[in-house]
């Protein structure tokens, strides 16, 4: 269960941060960064934050509301072409240093937990490592959701031209059917061309 355990380890104000979408054929990667203000902590909300992935969508959009109303936020967007020119590892870490960046500039952050076992280089501040740290940090879960969020309304709007691809549902994941569409439609400019099916279906075509 997400609590404030780690954040209480640290003096001052603590965020927390996460990415989603490392998995995908096809998107960005987006990550959040999130600090939850000592006043909203006892509320009942603040208590049901937890991993966006144990989420139901109705659940998810109303606590996105409520962080994104009662928080200190930001969120970065690693767009494909940089995912497939520096790897999806560093566009995932890029894109954490960005959040907690772009939050410094507008809240005092001392320290950052970061989900995962890397922590990105040069950071604006001391940061630890938190494996499986949306379920042990309530500012990574909260991290987690709005990420999420971002994430699907983006992959919503690219469904739209490519409705094909079922995005709408399986996020540009590599599910049967978007595996299915790939074969048959062919490589769009949102898919990751060093992801694997994507990699051996451009080189079967040239």
């Amino acid at each position: 269960m997400s609590d404030f355990e780690l954040e209480d380890c640290h003096n001052g104000s603590v965020c927390g941060v996460d990415e989603v979408g490392r998995g995908p054929l096809a998107g960005p990667v987006v990550a959040a960064c999130v600090v939850i203000p000592p006043k909203i902590r006892g509320m009942e909300m603040t208590a049901s934050i937890k991993d966006s992935k144990k989420l139901t969508g109705l659940r998810r959009q109303v606590l996105n509301e409520f962080i994104l109303e009662n928080c200190s936020f930001a969120i970065s967007v690693i767009e494909v072409e940089t995912i497939d020119r520096i790897n999806i590892l560093q566009a995932s870490l890029k894109a954490m240093s960005e959040a907690i960046s772009a939050l410094m500039k507008k809240a005092q952050v001392s320290h950052a937990l970061i989900d995962g076992n890397r922590i990105p280089t040069q950071l604006p501040c001391p940061a630890s490592a938190v494996v499986k740290g949306d379920d042990r940090s309530a500012s990574i879960a909260a991290a987690s959701i709005i990420a999420k969020v971002h994430r699907d309304k983006i992959m919503k709007r690219l469904d739209a031209d490519y409705p094909q691809f079922g995005w709408i549902k399986n996020a540009g994941y590599p599910t049967p059917d978007h595996l299915a569409a790939l074969e048959r439609f062919g490589v769009t400019p949102h898919h990751r061309r060093t992801f694997g099916p994507v990699k051996r279906l451009l080189a079967k075509s040239a």
